[in-house]
């Protein structure tokens, strides 16, 4: 499940940032809405959690800007405001939840796992590639009744690659999608988890579906 938190606060984000790593997300972090909605641009995120009170540009202009996006994400909203008049405004505007501070990060991890468990418009909830059906909402690959067991970064891969068939996606452009932008991870570490992947699918799929260009990058056509 890939994140982006949007947090001015060094040592709320950090913290908030570490926690959601050991829990399976892969997090990129922004310090103002500014610095966010460039995030957003350029890539694509299931799910976003935004301060309000930041320099530069504040989280209720973030809101506003989401309908103009290609991938909208689910938002929570995380902020000190705690009068009614300011979360009905951030729901109003498109936040999809909202959390006063300080809060227990356990309340933290249970929203965002119910905010993704949300149907999503963005994109159909299953997808069909060859023998293979996608369950994006339930993060999981069936070939005729077995389900086909994937690593989160083989499952972020594929639904990947399967969500835009026919584009091509350089090993930079998989790096930062699926590993995450402060990532450790190598152009080699993409292709080791390409092999693995299609190892895995080899065994189920009697055509070869991921496709490699050279030069370029890989695809689904």
């Amino acid at each position: 499940m890939k994140l982006l938190l949007v947090e001015d606060s060094k040592r709320l984000r950090e913290t908030v940032q570490r926690g959601l790593q050991a829990e399976g997300f892969t997090v990129d972090v922004a310090v103002d809405g500014a610095e966010g909605l460039n995030f957003l641009r350029t890539y694509e995120y299931e799910l976003l959690v935004l301060d309000l009170m930041m320099p530069r540009m504040d989280g209720m202009t973030v809101l506003r800007t989401l309908p103009s996006l290609q991938h909208r994400p689910k938002v929570l909203v995380l902020s000190a405001r705690d009068q009614v008049a300011d979360r009905v405004a951030a729901l109003d505007v498109g936040a999809d939840d909202y959390l006063v501070k300080p809060f227990a990060f356990d309340e933290l991890l249970a929203r965002l796992h119910a905010l993704a468990r949300r149907p999503s418009l963005a994109h159909a909830p299953v997808l069909q590639v060859g023998p293979l059906r996608i369950d994006l909402r339930a993060h999981c690959v069936v070939v005729g009744d077995r389900e086909l067991s994937l690593t989160p970064r083989e499952f972020a891969l594929l639904s990947l690659l399967a969500r835009h068939r026919g584009r091509v996606f350089s090993r930079g452009e998989i790096l930062e999608r699926v590993a995450g932008s402060d990532s450790t991870a190598s152009d080699r570490s993409i292709e080791v988890l390409v092999f693995g992947l299609r190892r895995k699918l080899d065994q189920v799929a009697p055509e070869r579906l991921i496709e490699t260009r050279r030069g370029a990058g890989y695809l689904i056509p």
